[in-house]
């Protein structure tokens, strides 16, 4: 069987693959030519990351596509439900990356709090003479031990960071729609075996003003519309710090434009963009915006675990050939 990785897939994947007897092309194919290749190379297995997209048309255009695999969580980008009933497989490595992107997390909520991502832009001048006007202006830091920590969307990815953020020392509050109530014991690494139990909230809106930072791990409302818009964003504390690594649009990026602007949050981090992969130039120009290129699996551990987890599913599916 061949196997198209469109945006590539790590070399212990990779390998892991072709010892079980699959051809693995990682060559990337145009959106506009995929479902040409697919066809025109008997290609049965289709992995992607965030960039490729498998939506209706193309499904229908490739009649031989088994399975459609996602080397990551969200799968947004792929029709789940219209290639399953094609008879499609559609898998994805929900636990790979769930470390890494607690830690991009946690190096995000550090750089908006202690402006490290200003700093970094600005600093290469102070030889000019501007080194304490930008140590004055650095001044405000906060720091992340007892301050409050929103994370909405308590999944592994909300547990790991729940851990990191336990671990230096932040209360931890938790939104989950569906584990609404449950007690999830988070452990705090390296500590010994101690374990914290955190209840999950349902109401935010009662919960997030008592927040003076937010991470959110959850997708888009089932309707497509941002899970922080104007409404929610005016209820919170004046100040607040937002981090999403989760998914484009989950805050909505105008209202955060004007709260950013009016003062209501301090400072925010994006990972990841409407309009992704040209996002937003006012959003990424704002002088208290920290963004990054959608990086938050993109670590060499990350995609191992992504390439193994994807080829262990393959061959659990196919068998080896």
């Amino acid at each position: 069987m061949k196997v198209l990785a469109n945006d590539g897939i790590s070399k212990a994947g990779k390998i892991a693959l072709e010892k079980a007897g699959y051809t693995v092309i990682t060559e990337k194919v145009e959106q506009d030519n995929l479902a040409k290749e697919i066809n025109s190379q008997n290609i049965e297995i289709l992995i992607v990351r965030s960039a490729t997209t498998a939506r209706k048309e193309m499904i229908d255009q490739c009649p031989n596509l088994k399975l459609i695999g996602r080397g990551g969580v969200g799968m947004d980008n792929i029709d789940v439900d219209y290639a399953k009933s094609k008879g499609i497989k559609v898998i994805n490595t929900p636990a790979s990356s769930s470390q890494s992107v607690a830690e991009l997390v946690m190096g995000q909520l550090f750089s908006i709090s202690r402006f490290l991502f200003d700093a970094s832009q600005n600093m290469p001048e102070a030889h000019n003479g501007t080194f304490n006007q930008l140590k004055k202006k650095y001044a405000a830091g906060v720091e992340l031990r007892g301050k409050t920590l929103g994370i909405i969307g308590f999944g592994r990815i909300g547990q790991a960071l729940a851990s990191y953020a336990l671990g230096v020392g932040m209360k931890v509050i938790a939104f989950d729609q569906i584990a609404y109530a449950a007690d999830i014991i988070v452990p705090i690494e390296g500590h010994g075996g101690v374990k914290v139990k955190i209840e999950t909230q349902q109401n935010m809106m009662q919960q997030l003003p008592h927040c003076d930072f937010i991470s959110i791990h959850v997708p888009k409302q089932a309707d497509g519309s941002a899970v922080l818009s104007a409404k929610e964003l005016s209820t919170l504390k004046d100040g607040v710090r937002i981090v999403n690594a989760a998914r484009g649009g989950v805050v909505n990026e105008k209202d955060l434009i004007a709260a950013l602007d009016s003062g209501k949050v301090a400072y925010a981090a994006i990972d990841v963009f409407d309009n992704e992969p040209t996002p937003m130039k006012e959003l990424l120009a704002h002088a208290k915006v920290a963004s990054t290129p959608h990086i938050g699996a993109a670590t060499s551990e990350a995609q191992d675990r992504i390439g193994i987890e994807l080829a262990d599913q393959i061959v659990q599916a196919f068998g080896k050939k």
